[in-house]
């Protein structure tokens, strides 16, 4: 079955990557046969994956998530889907330029 995958790296930096074995790739990972990025960023582990029955799908998921920030995407691996949408606007700033608005961690 297909995968959409988020991986954590050793640096604390997201990897997401897409595979229609994911337990052949997370080994490969692992073992510093998968990407370039996380090669050098060993040892990763796994946060997060969707399942999909087409492998363009889980593609198509691993493409919208890699375009999100590290907030929005720690969201979705902690299942706070109701911060995802505000997560996708712009933050709004006030008169000094701060940002205002809650943080989406913030309970509420």
């Amino acid at each position: 079955m297909p995968f959409m995958y988020i991986l954590e790296c050793q640096d604390r930096t997201l990897y997401v990557g897409s595979t229609k074995d994911l337990e052949r790739r997370l080994w490969e990972h692992s073992e510093g046969l998968g990407s370039v990025y996380t090669r050098s960023r060993l040892p990763v582990r796994l946060l997060y994956c969707e399942q999909f029955d087409r492998i363009d799908e889980a593609f198509r998921r691993e493409k919208q998530v890699q375009g999100w920030g590290r907030v929005k995407r720690l969201a979705l691996v902690k299942g706070r889907t109701e911060k995802l949408p505000p997560l996708s606007r712009k933050p709004k700033r006030d008169s000094t330029g701060d940002v205002s608005g809650e943080s989406p961690w913030e309970d509420g």
